[in-house]
């Protein structure tokens, strides 16, 4: 590269860099996160349930079954 073309290109960093530095954000983001991290924001699917329940089953009936539902974990 030329001496010119490193000048141009660190001439475009320093702008870049300073456009960046110059912007912030419009409000706190730290509350919304906290509001998506809330204990209470996770449901179970009721199929999840049902999944449960039926593999419990299988297991209960047919315990040598187990060997099957470890394979496919």
């Amino acid at each position: 590269m030329s001496e010119r073309e490193v000048h141009e290109m660190q001439k475009l960093l320093r702008a870049a860099v300073r456009s960046v530095a110059r912007e912030e954000l419009e409000r706190d983001l730290w509350p919304s996160m906290l509001d998506r991290l809330s204990p209470g924001a996770a449901a179970v699917p009721w199929w999840d349930w049902a999944l449960l329940a039926g593999t419990s089953l299988v297991l209960w009936f047919r315990p040598e079954m187990v060997a099957a539902l470890l394979y496919h974990l």
